[in-house]
């Protein structure tokens, strides 16, 4: 069984899917439940999955991790189905994912008020513009893996849902908001989320 140091909403979710997805069990701990996570993972942060005493850090890393090691349609196995497979989990990790995270670093650490709504504007725009980049690539597909959600799709509708915390307006086109509901509506999207209340709550 895995074990997956989680935050409830955070990307750590996507790698709950995923683990469903492959048919695997897994056991969520909150860092909070932890009395030092940073001797697990020295910069406090998740998702970190933990099998048999080794210890995995890093989303992209864990997820490709568990794609390698599982049999799935979510990573090719080779050629240029695979590169471009992994090309699109690193634009949703190393890319969209930092382009959100400005959002929580505007709402923690900026105080004046007019800045701070210049500064949602233009992490807004960012935001809308790399959402651009994945509706032209889903023109003539329904997922970015083709046919079928793969894992960026998974991290990409994860990622989303964080918009609604802030107060700004970021636009999808019609074949992301197409995928984004697609990938949400996944019995183990939901399944993983009610997992993680189900923690919460206890």
């Amino acid at each position: 069984m895995y074990t997956l140091y989680y935050i409830p909403n955070a990307c750590s979710l996507a790698t709950q899917v995923v683990i469903h997805e492959l048919g695997q069990p897994v056991e969520l701990i909150n860092p909070q439940q932890v009395d030092d996570f940073s001797a697990i993972n020295p910069v406090a942060t998740v998702p970190v999955l933990v099998e048999n005493n080794h210890v995995h850090r890093e989303g992209a890393a864990v997820i490709l991790y568990l794609l390698d090691k599982h049999p799935n349609t979510m990573l090719p196995a080779a050629g240029a189905p695979r590169d471009k497979a992994i090309q699109d989990i690193m634009f949703a990790n190393a890319t969209m994912h930092p382009a959100y995270s400005r959002l929580f670093f505007i709402d923690q650490h900026i105080r004046d008020q007019t800045a701070k709504q210049s500064a949602f504007a233009a992490a807004a725009e960012a935001i809308t513009r790399l959402w651009q980049v994945v509706e032209q690539q889903l023109a003539e597909q329904d997922f970015l893996g083709g046919e079928k959600p793969a894992a960026a799709d998974i991290m990409l509708a994860v990622y989303c849902r964080w918009g609604a915390s802030f107060p700004v307006d970021l636009p999808l086109g019609d074949n992301t908001r197409a995928m984004l509901k697609a990938v949400q509506a996944m019995p183990n999207f939901q399944r993983a989320l009610a997992a993680e209340q189900l923690q919460s709550a206890a």
